[in-house]
C-alpha cells in the first residue's frame, strides 16, 4: 500500500514537472509582454458555482479576454467550451459577456465542441485551421494547454487570468495534478476530441 501511494506521488509530481517545464516562459500576466497572436482562444467554464454565486474563474477570464482585445493584442477570440444542453452552454454564455464587455460580435467566433482542454486545443488547429494561439485561462491551465498544443502541432502562448486563492483554489490546483496525469494518458493513447466535424474558416 505504501509503495502505491509512493508510486502515485511520484506520477503526479513527474507529469507536474514535466508539463511546468514545457510552458515554461510561454505563459504571462503581462499585456505588454505578449507579441501579439491573430487569436486568443479562451477556454471554457461554468459562469456560477453549484453552491450558487459567480464563478470567478469565468469571471477572470472573461476580463482577461477583454483586456487583451481592447490592448490591441488578439484581433479575434474563439470561445472553445462545453454546449451540453440548451441549458448549459459555455461559448454562448461567454459570448454574451464579452459583448457586453465591448468585444464586437463579428470578432467572437464560437466552439461548442470544446468539451476538454484537449479537444480545444486539437480543434483550434484540426478544424478552424490554427498554427499559432494565445490562450486565455488561469496559468494551471493555460501551461496544461500549451503543453497540449505543442504535442498536437499548434504553437501556444498563454495569458494568464487572475487565480484564486483560498480553498476553492486549492481543490481546483489538487485536481490539476490528476488532470496532468491524463495528458499524457491521452498523448500514449492518441485520444482524439470527441468532436472534430468540418473545417471552418477564420477570416
Amino acid at each position: 500500500m505504501l509503495l502505491l501511494m509512493i508510486l502515485l506521488l511520484a506520477t503526479l509530481l513527474i507529469c507536474d514537472a514535466i508539463i511546468d517545464k514545457g510552458a515554461e516562459g510561454k505563459t504571462f500576466y503581462s499585456v505588454q509582454k505578449l507579441h501579439k497572436n491573430k487569436v486568443g482562444i479562451v477556454l471554457g467554464t461554468s459562469s456560477h458555482l453549484i453552491q450558487g454565486g459567480n464563478n470567478p474563474y469565468y469571471t477572470n477570464r472573461i476580463a482577461a479576454t477583454i483586456a487583451l482585445y481592447k490592448a490591441g493584442k488578439i484581433d479575434l477570440v474563439l470561445v472553445s467550451g462545453d454546449n451540453a444542453t440548451q441549458y448549459y452552454n459555455e461559448p454562448d454564455t461567454f459570448k454574451k459577456d464579452l459583448i457586453k464587455g465591448g468585444i464586437p460580435e463579428d470578432k467572437i467566433i464560437l466552439d461548442p465542441s470544446g468539451l476538454r482542454t484537449l479537444d480545444s486545443m486539437v480543434r483550434a488547429r484540426e478544424v478552424f485551421g490554427l498554427d499559432s494561439v494565445t490562450v486565455i485561462s488561469q496559468k494551471f491551465q493555460n501551461e496544461r494547454a500549451i503543453y497540449l498544443a505543442q504535442k498536437k502541432g499548434l504553437y501556444a502562448i498563454g495569458y494568464n487570468a487572475k487565480d484564486i486563492e483560498g480553498s476553492q483554489g486549492m481543490k481546483v490546483q489538487a485536481r490539476e495534478y490528476f488532470a496532468r496525469v491524463k495528458v499524457f494518458i491521452d498523448l500514449l493513447l492518441n485520444t482524439q476530441p470527441i468532436s472534430n466535424g468540418d473545417k471552418i474558416s477564420i477570416p
